[in-house]
């Protein structure tokens, strides 16, 4: 009986971990789609409403077929509105901004630096008291922007820097303020009642300013729904299906293979330049990322 049930641990262990790999490799296409976007004309207004229209409709699927379909009302209701219209839609925009003066691969290295600033939250706004560990990753991961940043001008430029360091910082408030919720509020009900909150503001935001529209072509469809199925639905319940299985730490640490995933496809696609200092900078960003994980 032992045998048995330490067999089925290990096989949900493993399913664990291909479930956030999947969930990894997901989310690192995002950038490549927003580069295809961006060839057929599609606006970020149009293409975020899209993304997160579709997305909505297969995570509301998704816990509807697993009979876990869940009403959040008053007070929880409105975190998790304000938390998708201002947070998540904060970071997706301004991730969208950095495709447009940077390649997808620095984009999701730069990206990458937002565990530090989950660090840095924590620390000023809830008093949490700085580990040597901390202090290591923090360096690690400005270590890798000024190398990534500073020896590969190609790949970034200032504006698109701070574009996506803003994303980063976004997504970072965007955890810490979701942390509470999440005591009581399965993930992936959170996460469906963010979905259409963001997508609700850059209906706003493409309407006043004229930038909403509806395509044209077969091409321009097709990647909408590759970002909204490939790139946002299946990594989000990939992620928490696997995060329920495999524990948040070594979630954490199989999500690093995302940036990889980004820059390899961007290099295969686009002939993106893969420089040494990439490589190494993008390597010291991750190594903070893991250091912060075991923390």
């Amino acid at each position: 009986m032992s045998g048995y049930s330490d067999w089925r641990h290990l096989d949900a262990e493993r399913t664990g971990l291909v479930l956030v790999f999947v969930s990894a490799v997901g989310f690192g296409t995002l950038g490549i789609f927003g580069i295809y976007a961006q060839r057929v004309g599609l606006s970020i207004p149009t293409v975020l409403v899209f993304r997160f229209a579709l997305a909505t409709v297969l995570v509301w699927t998704f816990l509807a077929w697993k009979g876990q379909l869940t009403r959040l009302r008053g007070r929880a209701l409105l975190i998790a509105l304000g938390l998708g219209a201002f947070g998540y839609a904060t970071q997706s925009g301004l991730y969208f901004v950095g495709l447009e003066f940077m390649t997808a691969g620095m984009v999701a290295i730069v990206l990458y630096t937002y565990p530090a600033f989950v660090v840095v939250l924590a620390v000023t706004t809830i008093g949490e008291r700085v580990s040597r560990p901390m202090l290591l990753a923090l360096c690690f991961a400005l270590g890798g922007i000024a190398l990534v940043t500073g020896a590969n001008p190609a790949g970034a430029s200032l504006a698109g820097v701070l574009a996506v360091l803003g994303a980063a910082l976004a997504y970072a408030v965007y955890i810490t303020l979701s942390r509470a919720m999440l005591v009581t509020i399965d993930p992936t009900v959170l996460t469906a009642y963010v979905l259409p909150a963001a997508g609700t503001s850059f209906v706003v935001i493409g309407t006043a300013s004229g930038d909403l529209t509806i395509p044209q072509t077969s091409s321009a469809w097709t990647i909408l729904l590759c970002i909204g199925v490939f790139a946002t639905a299946i990594p989000v319940v990939a992620f928490f299906a696997g995060l329920k299985r495999i524990g948040a730490s070594r979630t954490g640490i199989i999500s690093t293979a995302e940036p990889p995933v980004t820059v390899a496809l961007g290099a295969v696609l686009f002939a993106e330049p893969v420089t040494a200092a990439t490589v190494v900078g993008g390597a010291l960003i991750l190594i903070g990322v893991v250091v912060l994980e075991r923390e």
